[in-house]
């Protein structure tokens, strides 16, 4: 499986790339091609994918055999839809979770506030939900959400899924974020996913953890990576209203460096399982 996502960050860089090799401004690509600039900053950021341009530039640029096939390629699997794509009932945030879910080799994520979506159970999901209506109109239906978040674990725990590493924030399994009972479910199921499913990982981060540099994160994210050397390595970062996605070398290598410092200051997974379970089991419902 691929990540049309990912792929049209990979072939929005591989035009930038071949262009700026032959010498050309976005201008005089444009009018060689008989487009707009317009068109070719939205093809070199990724916005758009248009098979005939970038056919049209691969010809201007005088780019033939294995690199030709290579990058008409990439820009079809860019062009490619998921399942996800017909559910939109699900909200843009979680299809675009989906999307890098989809061709991911290995994730791994830090979740400072409430368990992953990965490791949710329905009914933690829907409290999550019914909570945040509080806050204005949602934007997606509840049913579609659940279904959805169901069909992503499915995905994760394909053969040949992603490995998922996974950081808690001691917060997240402490805070009441569901009611009790929902709450306790949650932290049961977390510990049964892990014991079986070998790919999967936990880890809790203790509240008195002293992290190397004192390197305290200042909000969630995930680091997804994939097969294809070529294709970019992706950060996303959690806000309130949006996720803030990263490709850039440096920006990657900032949130890779801060999670290697939160892995060692968090719990072993085995010392982490008995305290979810300890949690769990000290939830009064």
């Amino acid at each position: 499986m691929i990540s049309p996502y990912v792929r049209r960050m990979r072939l929005a860089a591989e035009l930038r790339s071949l262009r700026t090799q032959a010498g050309l401004t976005h201008e005089q690509l444009a009018k060689a091609i008989g487009q707009s600039r317009a068109q070719i900053s939205r093809l070199e950021n990724g916005h758009v994918v248009d098979q005939a341009d970038i056919i049209r530039i691969l010809d201007a640029l005088e780019v033939d055999g294995e690199r030709w096939t290579q990058i008409v390629t990439i820009a079809r699997e860019a062009g490619e839809r998921g399942w996800w794509e017909s559910n939109k009932a699900m909200g843009e945030r979680q299809a675009l979770y989906a999307n890098l879910e989809a061709g991911a080799e290995t994730i791994r994520e830090f979740q400072m506030t409430f368990v992953p979506g990965l490791l949710q159970t329905p009914e933690f999901t829907r409290a999550r939900i019914d909570a945040e209506k509080r806050s204005g109109p949602a934007g997606y239906a509840a049913d579609k959400v659940i279904e959805a978040r169901n069909q992503r674990q499915r995905m994760l725990r394909r053969p040949g899924g992603p490995t998922y590493e996974v950081i808690i924030d001691e917060l997240a399994i402490r805070r009441v974020a569901a009611p009790p009972e929902v709450l306790k479910a949650q932290l049961y199921h977390v510990a049964a996913r892990v014991n079986g499913e070998p790919h999967t990982t936990v880890q809790v981060l203790p509240i008195e953890a002293v992290i190397d540099g004192y390197a305290v994160p200042r909000s969630a994210f995930s680091i997804y990576t994939f097969p294809d050397p070529g294709d970019p390595v992706v950060v996303a970062v959690d806000t309130v209203t949006d996720d803030l996605m990263l490709t850039e070398e440096s920006a990657v290598k900032r949130y890779d460096e801060l999670f290697t410092r939160l892995q060692a200051a968090a719990l072993p997974v085995d010392v982490s399982l008995e305290l979810l379970i300890k949690t769990a089991n000290k939830t009064r419902t």
